[in-house]
């Protein structure tokens, strides 16, 4: 499936009488941007490949080569076998892709311009109503897990450089979705609500305060690209912590985040459970670490 041919020689073979169809399996915007000419697309990132491809020849003994963007994208690869699984037998992966073609100085068709992230400026207000954080308590023999949401929040930035922001969580609203009784759910959430965990009563508010957002050189996409480190107050307790992120935007003007982090509860004062300070617990031990998975949506504001 794998061609190893060049550039040019995929050029001779592209205006020959019996030319292949030249199938580019990118998103579309990549298609109208960069593309080889003569090419046809067909994203083999869509469920709707096949149907793409259908529409481009029901010729399963038809010549096909597949390409992508080049060195280090599995794209060709992928689509070629998944095509050979699928009974087309003529199929080849032009594997150097546009990155080949290119560097060979060879024409392309299209607009010219990737698809590009804007550039983030602004005050970005969280919205409270699809924000939430999913939260994950263990001990070895069991767990129970919800959400809790994010009471307010700002994120105020320059040129995609942080500035300023502040994140707030309502602890009265911290939900366990794994225990269907009703009585054991409200059971669970008033224990967690007591000093034994939260302190809800005198403590409804957790409050992050980000002091820095440091880009993570070796990311790619779908990995976390930023650290963001700040102080974490929960039970009147603040001390600096760090994690991960994955932030993006599509349109300049919504972002999203995501992070996960595991929080040492024990050092914000809640100790109940904790083998770390307490002997002879049985059953009572609950492990010192909560599991949080955070997602921010936050909207700029005019």
């Amino acid at each position: 499936m794998s061609t190893p041919m060049t550039a040019h020689e995929l050029q001779t073979l592209l205006s020959s009488a019996d030319a292949p169809l030249l199938v580019q399996v990118l998103p579309e915007e990549v298609f109208a941007a960069r593309r080889i000419p003569g090419s046809k697309q067909a994203c083999v990132y869509e469920v709707a490949f096949f149907d793409q491809i259908a529409a481009l020849t029901s010729d399963k003994a038809r010549a096909i080569i597949v390409y992508g963007a080049g060195s280090g994208s599995l794209d060709a690869k992928v689509a070629a076998e998944k095509l050979v699984a699928a009974g087309f037998t003529n199929v080849s992966a032009y594997d150097g892709g546009l990155d080949a073609w290119s560097a060979a100085g060879l024409p392309l068709e299209g607009e010219g311009t990737l698809p590009a992230a804007p550039s983030l400026s602004g005050t970005f207000r969280a919205d409270t109503e699809q924000s939430l954080i999913r939260w994950t308590g263990r001990n070895l023999f069991n767990h129970h897990s919800g959400i809790v949401r994010l009471a307010d929040g700002e994120i105020t930035l320059r040129d995609n450089a942080l500035v300023a922001a502040r994140f707030r969580i309502a602890m009265d609203s911290i939900a366990c979705e794994d225990i269907s009784d009703s009585a054991m759910n409200q059971m669970l959430i008033a224990h967690l609500h007591s000093d034994d965990f939260f302190d809800v009563a005198h403590h409804p508010v957790a409050e992050f305060v980000a002091e820095s957002i440091t880009p993570l050189a070796t990311c790619t996409d779908g990995t976390p690209n930023y650290l963001l480190r700040g102080q974490f107050t929960l039970r009147g307790i603040t001390r600096e912590i760090e994690f991960p992120i994955l932030a993006a935007t599509a349109d300049g003007k919504r972002l999203t985040a995501q992070g996960v982090l595991d929080l040492d509860r024990t050092q914000f004062g809640s100790v109940y459970g904790s083998g770390r300070l307490f002997r002879f617990l049985g059953k009572h031990i609950v492990n010192d670490h909560v599991h949080l998975h955070i997602k921010l949506h936050a909207d700029l504001q005019s």
